[in-house]
This record gives structure tokens, C-alpha cells and sequence, in this order.
């Protein structure tokens, strides 16, 4: 285990010597600063509860303050003697934190499940003693480390989600569907197993589908959900390309019968296709295996996994006429197994087959597919999205330019305002100034936003504004269930 005093920037360890002379507070904010995605100007607030408890909680208690102090010092003199040389960095501040007993710290933020504009600080945090204004930005590099991807996916996951739900109100009959159309696909290709959780979850707080077992866990852990009691996130049985090779080539109409009428022979199964030969799966062997289909108490899923997605789904213009390239996928499952015209005109496929699409999915062909299935008279929910890393893993702290830095201070005992703005750069770095309060707004169909006010008074900061006491002194403060931030997401 990592000891939690060395969670941090080599250059944090010597800002206590830094500061002025007489700092007895630093006071800072973590906000989204811009978006490299156009569609995007909020961002969805998750994962903070998660990194009080488990970092600031269980394993500062765990690692430093349960361990003892010549332990703790002794190791944390050895790492900065071996990374800034012998002696460069005095220890005895990491002794007084010990012999303190706990962390000195106000963490506000607003509710999880809160859509933040950009540029509205969605967190702050200050010390609570004044020996120890150094522990504010000593956090910040695993507060961000750890909150970025949350964040991030979370924000990425509700654009889907409000996408699928513009398409099924315009194309379908049946928009509860759209809860179970983005599917968690991303395990595997997480930079790690945590990434994995955060982003897992904050998948969960817009769809309720997932093949990410652990993100289910992390929710039960930090977010007071319960799998007896409500659905977290499910899934179906699936093969992959192992099974489908197992039984060969020449046997693949048998592994497909075997699987859809002995392993499985009711409930939903979804069957990987592309193994060999895609567009002989949907024009040969389903059409044989029709009747068998139809007669299952069930739905066969189909799933394409290479391609073109677009193309796979809606047909290749490009393609020769009335060939099964050119139809695509959805049309050839209604051409074989027809279905039903909705009551906004579209075409609906019988509940017995359908198809999910999981293979390098992006937003921008998620609402291609969309919208050519409403070019070609299918509804919307006709489809599945395996939603995986190449969504969640393509993206950085400056997807939506998170930044914690400080705005306000204290230096013997007067309150200082302090901000950056530099001038290389185009306005994005620019900090807000002194202390801050973010308020309650209502726009003008009554949903709830927030603003910021800059340098405000110490009692404004303290009892306005929307931003909640979460951490104090190393307890925490309110905490939310999955289910009140599922609530608060869909009422944004």
C-alpha cells in the first residue's frame, strides 16, 4: 500500500516553506474550465463522496494516523531524501500532522448527480487550523487524480443518455427501453481496475446496463446502493469469439441452435456473429433458424463486432443494390422477422431478435446510427450501444479542464485575494478571485443551475450559496445514495 502521506506532486513537498511568512489559511477550488467536447457546457458531479471515504478517510486513517509517528516520519524522510537529496526537505510539519490526529480540512461541494457549468466551482476546500495551511493544495494532486474520470464519464454517459432519449421520443413507443440502451462495455480497456469502478459507476448513474461487475460493488461500498433491493446494473448472457470458435466453422448453425435452444433456451442471449462470415449469419443461418427463434420465450441478440458501425447498422450506400451490405442489419432482422409500425410511424422489430453494437462506439456514431435508422423508418430503439474505453478511456483531465487552485488566503490574520490570469494564455486558466459562493439559479423552464460570486465575505462563503459541507476534520459529512443521485441527474 502506498503510505497516504506520499499521495502527491514531488514540488508539494516544499510549499510549506514557500508560502509567505505567516499563512495560516489556503483557501481553493476544483472547477471545470472548458469543454473540448462542443455539445458539452455542464459537467455531471461524481466520485467525491468516493475519494473522502476512501482517501481521506479510511486510508490516511489506515496508513498514517493508526501507524506509528517514527514509522510514518521515518518513511516519508527516506522518500524525499531519495527523490530531492539528504535533508532537503524538512519533516517535522508530517510529525505535527500526526501528532494532530486527523486533517485539518473543509471540503463544500455541491450534490453529486448536480449538472455544474463550466467555470462554476463544483468543490472547495480550505484548512481548519492555522498550522496547517500547507494540507490544502498538498491534496490536490490526488484529488484530481482520482475525481477527473468520475466526473468525465458521468458527464459523457448523460450525453448519451439524452441523446437516446431525443431519438425514442421523435422514432419510439417505448422510451423505457432507452434506460437499458447504453450498455457498459469498457472493463477491459480502463487503465485500471479503479478506473474501471469510477467510471463504471458513474456510467450507472444514466443506464442501468453493464458487463462491469466491480462498478457494482463500488456502489454498494461508497453509495449506500443495495442489489437486493434496487436495480444497480445488469446484464445478459453473451458469448465472445472463443465460444463461437470452438465449434468451428462448418458448425456454426449448430452452435448457434444449441446455444439459443439448450444453454439458453428462454430469456434474452446475445450472440457474437462476426466470427467468420456476418452477412451469411443474418442471411442464411437465421433465416433457418426462423421458426426456433420465433417459437422462444425470448429475444436472440445479434451482435456485430467489426466494421463500420454505421454501415453495419443502417447499410452501405456504397454497396451493391439489394445487397445485404447495402441493407444493413437492422433491415435484413425486419426483412426476416418482421415486427410492428409504431404509433409515431417507425418501424419496430418483433421482440424475439435484436442486435446490440458494441465495437468502438463514439457519440458521433451513436447519433449516426440513429438517424439513419429514422432515414430508413426504424425507431430508435431497435438497437443497443456496447459502450466501451473508446468512449471513457479517450479522454484526459482536460477534456473538461479540471483545475483546483487557490483564489483566497490568509497572512497574519489579514485575508488576502488572490487569483492567476496569465497572459500566454486564451483565458481558459484564469482563476476566479477570493472567496467563493455558488448559488441556486433557475432558468426559464424552472430547472435548477448554479453561478458563482466571487469574493464574497466569510460569512457568505460559510452559510450561503449551494455547496454542501461533505468533510471536516477528518469525518465525513453528508453522504448520498445512488438512488438520490440517479433522481437528481434525470431532474437536471
Amino acid at each position: 500500500m502506498i503510505p497516504a502521506i506520499n499521495m502527491s506532486d514531488a514540488y508539494k513537498t516544499g510549499h510549506i516553506f514557500q508560502y509567505p511568512k505567516g499563512t495560516t489559511e489556503v483557501y481553493s477550488n476544483m472547477t471545470a474550465r472548458g469543454s473540448r467536447i462542443p455539445e458539452i457546457d455542464k459537467v455531471v458531479v461524481f466520485g467525491i463522496q468516493y475519494f473522502v471515504q476512501e482517501y481521506l478517510v479510511n486510508r490516511f486513517n489506515a496508513e498514517f494516523f493508526n501507524k506509528p509517528k517514527d514509522r510514518v516520519v521515518a518513511a516519508y524522510q527516506r522518500r524525499v531524501d531519495m527523490m530531492m537529496g539528504p535533508g532537503a526537505v524538512n519533516t517535522d510539519h508530517i510529525g505535527a500532522l500526526h501528532d494532530l490526529g486527523y486533517l485539518p480540512l473543509t471540503i463544500k461541494a455541491l450534490p453529486e448527480g448536480s449538472r455544474c457549468p463550466m467555470r462554476v466551482p463544483f468543490l472547495t476546500i480550505k484548512n481548519t487550523h492555522p498550522d496547517f495551511a500547507w494540507v490544502t493544495n498538498w491534496v490536490e494532486s490526488i484529488l484530481s487524480n482520482v475525481i477527473w474520470q468520475p466526473i468525465t464519464s458521468a458527464t459523457i454517459a448523460h450525453q448519451y443518455r439524452q441523446l437516446l432519449e431525443q431519438y425514442a421520443v421523435k422514432t419510439s413507443d417505448i422510451p423505457e427501453f432507452v434506460t437499458f440502451q447504453g450498455h457498459d462495455f469498457s472493463m477491459r480497456g480502463m487503465s485500471s481496475l479503479e478506473s474501471a469502478c469510477v467510471s463504471g459507476a458513474a456510467h450507472l448513474l444514466s443506464f442501468t446496463g453493464t458487463d462491469t461487475i466491480p462498478a457494482i460493488d463500488f456502489l454498494e461500498e461508497y453509495y449506500r446502493a443495495d442489489a437486493t433491493t434496487e436495480l444497480i446494473g445488469g446484464s445478459v448472457p453473451a458469448t465472445e469469439h472463443s465460444v463461437q470458435c470452438m465449434g468451428g466453422e462448418a458448425s456454426e448453425l449448430d452452435t448457434f441452435r444449441r446455444l439459443m435452444t439448450e444453454v439458453y433456451p428462454k430469456g434474452i442471449v446475445s450472440i457474437v456473429s462476426d466470427t467468420w462470415d456476418y452477412w451469411k449469419i443474418l442471411t442464411d443461418t437465421l433465416v433457418t433458424l426462423k421458426d426456433e427463434i420465433m417459437a422462444r420465450d425470448g429475444k436472440v441478440v445479434i451482435r456485430p463486432d467489426s466494421g463500420d458501425p454505421v454501415k453495419i447498422i443502417c447499410g452501405d450506400p456504397d454497396a451493391l443494390f439489394d445487397s445485404p451490405e447495402g441493407h444493413g442489419t437492422i433491415q435484413i432482422l425486419w426483412d426476416i422477422f418482421g415486427g410492428t409500425v409504431n404509433s409515431k410511424g417507425y418501424k419496430q422489430l418483433d421482440p424475439h431478435i435484436g442486435a446490440i453494437y458494441g465495437d468502438s462506439i463514439t457519440y458521433d456514431r451513436a447519433q449516426q446510427i440513429l438517424e439513419g435508422l429514422r432515414r430508413k423508418g426504424f425507431a430508435s430503439t431497435n438497437i443497443v450501444f456496447g459502450i466501451g474505453s473508446f468512449t471513457y478511456q479517450y479522454n484526459t483531465r482536460d477534456t473538461f479542464g479540471m483545475a483546483m487552485k487557490a483564489t483566497s488566503g490568509v497572512i497574519h490574520g489579514t485575508r488576502v485575494t488572490i487569483s492567476k490570469n496569465p497572459k500566454t494564455d486564451n483565458g481558459l486558466k484564469k482563476s476566479a478571485k477570493g472567496l467563493l459562493c455558488v448559488d441556486h439559479v433557475r432558468g426559464a423552464h424552472g430547472v435548477t443551475g448554479f453561478a458563482l460570486r466571487e469574493d464574497v465575505s466569510v460569512l457568505q462563503e460559510c452559510s450561503e450559496g449551494a455547496l454542501d459541507t461533505i468533510f471536516r476534520d477528518g469525518i465525513p459529512g453528508r453522504t448520498q445514495t445512488l438512488t438520490e443521485i440517479r433522481e437528481r441527474l434525470a431532474r437536471s
